[in-house]
């Protein structure tokens, strides 16, 4: 492998696009994957956030296979499950499962598994998950209903997004923020160190010392 190291992330969410960038990281390519998201009988939800932000990171390599210039890269992927409990909780699709979700996390505490997984140019893969308990307050029918009004529910696990309007549901948070959005970032940027990509180059103003 010529030249600076490439940093492919399996994913297209914007979210975990932008949280990359808040910490210096542009990747070279984002190649998202379709893969069946149904939990196996008597998954745990911790295991399947790790085993699906595995099974990403291994689907973008394998697509990259084909790509001289991407097939060496870093590639990073991640899976966020809601979970009330043993119970995971479906990324949201229609109203009636927003409805459903928010039903069961009013006025609870809940759990947020958010796993990372860094397959490097090597080969050698690592993962890490991140469990973050949020608890939310008991919303009133007037809330709920504006809520699934607003249609940001739509694709999001457990059926909200803390860093939109539903963050105003949220009392307390215990654990890592950035993990409940999408992607740890303390955890994430220990891997990618860790494994030799220089993540502070990213950190440096291209302008310093010019007069």
């Amino acid at each position: 492998m010529s030249g600076r190291p490439k940093l492919v992330l399996a994913s297209a969410s914007p979210r975990r696009l932008a949280l990359l960038e808040q910490v210096g990281l542009r990747p070279d390519a984002l190649l998202p994957t379709s893969l069946d998201e149904e939990p196996r009988r008597f998954e745990r939800p911790r295991a399947l956030a790790e085993r699906l932000a595995v099974e990403k990171a291994e689907a973008a390599r394998h697509t990259a296979q084909a790509d001289e210039d991407l097939r060496d890269a870093y590639f990073l992927a991640a899976d966020t499950v809601v979970a009330l409990g043993r119970r995971i909780l479906p990324k949201a699709e229609i109203p009636e499962d927003a409805e459903d979700c928010l039903s069961l996390l009013s006025g609870r505490a809940h759990r947020v598994f958010t796993s990372v997984c860094l397959i490097t140019p090597s080969g050698k893969k690592r993962s890490r998950v991140v469990e973050t308990r949020v608890r939310f307050k008991h919303l009133s029918r007037s809330e709920t209903e504006s809520y699934l009004a607003s249609g940001e529910w739509r694709g999001k696990a457990g059926g909200y997004a803390i860093q939109g309007i539903a963050g105003g549901f949220v009392v307390r948070i215990v654990g890592s923020y950035s993990a409940v959005v999408g992607l740890p970032l303390y955890e994430t940027v220990n891997l990618l160190t860790g494994e030799g990509l220089q993540v502070h180059l990213g950190w440096l103003n291209p302008l310093e010392g010019v007069q």
